[in-house]
């Protein structure tokens, strides 16, 4: 049987680079959310957002390098040094053919464009390599070709649930699931998986023109939230068989048990106020994964911390697990790392797996005032978690795209 295992996890967010400092980060309930700094914010009604700090390209490329990346590249790339260092593989002993990528994409090179758009506007001699990472599909190429993969390669772009399958923020957990499917079908021995994602004007701009940001961190949950706070940063994963890691000496870190996808056909971008939607993909991954409702011992939440978000998904949620909803602890990372897009299904995939390995619960930060209608068990602080066999990591899009991801403790 192939197994798909994670055993390389590669973090660039906005409370820590590394897998070490951002692991630390969540258990401490430190937040990542503050003053925008990547553009002018000044004119709209929130202005904070989770950039990553203390990031400089030149720890990782020459500036010829770096003059054809967009940030959104150069976060991925950077990710995938450390994805790829700490799975131990030397990708030289690897058949590139059986090496593939396959990346969650959300707004890709577009704070580049934006940055040659400006140049034009001022006629300040605009610089055309701006426009090479524009395309949503840059960072799945740039990967492959730091790394020399000819095997499976896909961009997923379903909005937020990219990399988990604007605004992109549920494909790279759909991407993460994918990637399972492809080990566990035999189409690759090794896959790059996960996503990136960089601040920008324009998905700035638009979610405040939804009137769906908050003027200050986000508060996932809480009675009093009032929408998101954008963030950005990138998670890249190496998942292999469990065999073939064992082979080579890597304990890995967890299996990817299941997913499951659905959409909503509700509202291009509100989410179904019943659940049903997000409760049908939760469901699916559990089918998929063998697992009943009761082995689930936590939920890494989409919880963005808008009213019909939030509302929704404890709705989703009593749904998929009927009685067990209320026994099963819930968090949003979000309140610390801010929402992601393209990039939160990964980051939020890598939180979900904190319980799993070290015992620890990340928190939702900022929950204080219970909101009827949020009635489920929220973590508002960190806490010590035994015992847990299997998490899930939910992801709620644009359009009504569900991911439902489902990792399991090494056995």
């Amino acid at each position: 049987m192939r197994i798909p295992v994670i055993t390389g996890i590669g973090i660039v967010s906005s409370i820590g680079i590394g897998k070490e400092a951002y692991w630390t980060a969540l258990g401490n309930g430190v937040c990542g959310i503050g003053p925008v700094s990547l553009f002018d914010t000044s004119g709209f009604k929130g202005t904070l957002g989770a950039e990553v700090r203390g990031f400089s390209p030149d720890d990782y490329f020459d500036r010829r390098e770096s003059r054809r990346l967009s940030r959104c590249d150069m976060l991925g790339l950077a990710a995938l040094k450390e994805a790829l260092e700490d799975s131990g593989l030397d990708l030289s002993t690897v058949e590139k053919t059986r090496l593939g990528v396959v990346i969650g994409s959300g707004s890709g090179g577009l704070l580049s464009g934006e940055v040659f758009k400006r140049q034009v506007f001022h006629k300040k001699n605009p610089r055309p390599s701006l426009l090479v990472s524009f395309s949503s599909s840059a960072l799945t190429d740039c990967l492959a070709l730091k790394t020399g993969a000819r095997g499976f390669r896909s961009t997923v772009s379903t909005a937020c649930s990219s990399s988990s399958t604007a605004i992109g923020c549920s494909s790279s957990s759909t991407a993460i699931g994918l990637a399972g499917e492809i080990i566990r079908k035999g189409l690759a021995d090794f896959v790059i998986t996960g996503g990136s994602e960089s601040l920008t004007e324009t998905t700035f701009s638009g979610f405040n023109s939804l009137r769906a940001v908050d003027e200050g961190p986000c508060r996932p949950f809480d009675l009093h939230r009032k929408g998101i706070s954008l963030g950005e940063g990138s998670a890249i994963f190496i998942v292999e068989t469990l065999e073939h890691a064992r082979l080579r000496g890597r304990e890995p870190y967890a299996e990817i048990a299941g997913y499951g996808l659905s959409c909503d056909a509700y509202h291009v971008t509100a989410p179904s106020p019943d659940g049903t939607g997000i409760a049908h993909a939760i469901t699916s991954s559990m089918k998929v994964a063998g697992v009943e409702p009761s082995e689930i011992g936590y939920i890494n939440a989409h919880g963005t911390g808008t009213p019909a978000n939030d509302a929704a998904e404890t709705n989703a949620i009593k749904l998929a697990f009927k009685e067990h909803a209320y026994s099963i602890p819930v968090s949003s990372t979000k309140s610390m790392i801010g929402h992601c897009l393209g990039a939160a299904g990964a980051s939020e995939a890598a939180a979900a797996i904190l319980p799993l390995i070290r015992g620890i619960m990340p928190p939702t930060i900022n929950y204080k005032d219970p909101d009827p209608a949020c009635d489920l068990d929220y973590v508002p602080t960190a806490r010590k978690a035994s015992g847990i066999s299997a998490v899930l990591s939910t992801s709620i899009a644009f359009g009504g795209n569900n991911t439902a991801l489902i990792l399991r403790k090494i056995r």
